[in-house]
């Protein structure tokens, strides 16, 4: 049976068009995916995105075993404060992207692809012996609401969160006399929070939301729109972008692997190997020069040779052309400005190397 957030009853509501997707009955638009999409880029929009995991990681052994578990060298992690990580295989191949949250002395918070929730978990205690600590699923307790927008902040704290939470921290507070977690990230590009908050007060916090923010035209937002969202601004996808044969280093993520952390963890070997020799094949992003859309799957090619793959790949509202994602061969001489295809309906069509993200990212990072 496909699993239904506690707002299912409100989208459908709302007239929303709903789709599987990573096993829950979620919407996918309630208008158009290009007015939704522009909504979130001038305006503010209403994300449900509780199929996302919430795992809670404490005990004494609550960091050693984290910083097993990922690349990110969590002892910098103050309280309050998140970072974003990946959960690697032996190998270094991508489990899972995750945000952690450093919620109190010996007690962090998971934030988990909805696709991955059972690998992630099942990793975790495979990995646990000999750490004395606990690692609890939260995810069926609780609800998650993104704001996203450049007048997201504004809304809350018209709604009383004077002091909006820095880029990546964590706070508590109250809306509508419910207590609840507010976090300053986001999966769009713009700035926002996203709202953790016990299953029993999300339908009347969704609603409250949108009476509240109509003088800033809020709107709810589907995951089509999210998925826009998210290409223009460069950020992975798990399933499409990132996976388990894929390390951080060939994602682009290099940024996210520190050089010298002491702490060994699964698949710094072959991580350490990429970021000191360099990496067989590389994410890179492109644009269309003509008006065909490179979809998810599609070859790339160079020469009349395959290279690589398209990973994630459509519209761009902002800008008016086609993107992608893709996988291609770590070739010296492809760089940005080169022109390779896309095989699309058997024939090829040239797209050029464009810099990520596609448009400036206006979050407070």
């Amino acid at each position: 049976m496909t699993k239904q957030t506690f707002l299912h009853d409100k989208h459908i509501t709302l007239g929303a068009r709903m789709v599987d997707f990573a096993g829950w009955d979620m919407p996918v638009q309630y208008s158009s995916i290009i007015e939704e999409h522009k909504t979130v880029r001038e305006n503010v929009g209403l994300f449900d995105v509780s199929h996302m995991g919430e795992i809670i990681v404490q005990g004494e052994d609550a960091l050693p075993l984290l910083n097993k578990l990922v690349p990110q060298d969590l002892k910098k992690l103050v309280d309050l404060k998140a970072i974003y990580c990946q959960l690697t295989n032996k190998k270094g191949g991508i489990i899972d992207d995750l945000i952690i949250y450093k919620l109190g002395k010996d007690k962090y918070l998971i934030i988990a692809n909805a696709s991955r929730i059972d690998e992630d978990l099942n990793w975790m205690v495979r990995n646990k012996l000999g750490f004395n600590v606990d690692i609890i699923n939260e995810s069926h307790n609780y609800s998650l609401l993104a704001v996203q927008g450049p007048k997201a902040c504004s809304l809350i704290q018209k709604l009383g969160i004077d002091e909006l939470p820095h880029f990546f921290t964590i706070k508590r507070g109250a809306l509508f006399n419910i207590n609840l977690w507010i976090s300053r990230t986001g999966y769009t590009g713009e700035d926002g929070v996203e709202i953790l908050v016990r299953n029993e007060f999300s339908e009347y916090l969704w609603e409250k939301l949108l009476e509240s923010g109509k003088e800033y035209c809020i709107k709810p937002i589907g995951l089509g729109a999210r998925d826009t969202l998210r290409l223009e601004a460069a950020l992975h996808l798990y399933g499409n972008d990132l996976d388990e044969n894929t390390t951080p280093v060939e994602a682009g993520l290099a940024w996210s692997v520190p050089q010298n952390k002491q702490e060994d963890y699964n698949g710094k070997k072959y991580i350490l190997d990429q970021l000191e020799h360099g990496v067989q094949k590389k994410l890179i992003g492109l644009r269309m020069l003509d008006k065909n859309i490179a979809r998810h799957g599609y070859e790339v090619y160079y020469n009349n040779k395959k290279i690589g793959i398209i990973t994630s790949g459509g519209i761009s509202p902002i800008r008016g052309d086609n993107i992608a994602l893709a996988y291609i061969k770590n070739l010296d001489n492809l760089t940005v400005g080169s022109t390779i295809q896309v095989k699309i309906r058997e024939k090829l069509h040239n797209a050029e190397i464009v810099k990520r993200p596609f448009v400036k990212k206006n979050n407070k990072g």
